[in-house]
C-alpha cells in the first residue's frame, strides 16, 4: 500500500465522518450543519482522487517495466545477432 492510496482511505473516512456528523447536527436542529457537509464531501472527493492516482501510479509503473523488459530483450536479440555475423564473416 503506497503513500497515496494510505491518504486515500484516511481521506475518504474522514469524509464520511464528517458528513454523519453534519446530518447528526442536521437531525438535532443544530444551525450550520452544512459546513461539516461541506468539508465532507471536500475531502471525500480528495480521498477518491487520491486513492484513483495510486491506481493510475501502479499500472503506468507496471506499463514502464514491462516496457523495459521488451527492450532489454530486443538487445540481447541484436547483441546476438550481431555476434552471430561478426563470427560468421571471421571465418
Amino acid at each position: 500500500m503506497n503513500r497515496f492510496l494510505k491518504r486515500g482511505i484516511i481521506l475518504l473516512i474522514a469524509g464520511i465522518a464528517f458528513n454523519i456528523v453534519g446530518y447528526v447536527m442536521k437531525d438535532r436542529g443544530l444551525d450550520h450543519y452544512g459546513w461539516p457537509m461541506v468539508a465532507g464531501t471536500v475531502l471525500f472527493g480528495l480521498g477518491f482522487l487520491f486513492a484513483f492516482y495510486s491506481l493510475f501510479r501502479k499500472v503506468e509503473a507496471q506499463g514502464l517495466i514491462e516496457e523495459r523488459a521488451e527492450e532489454k530483450e530486443r538487445k540481447a536479440r541484436f547483441d546476438k545477432e550481431a555476434r552471430k555475423r561478426k563470427h560468421a564473416w571471421m571465418h
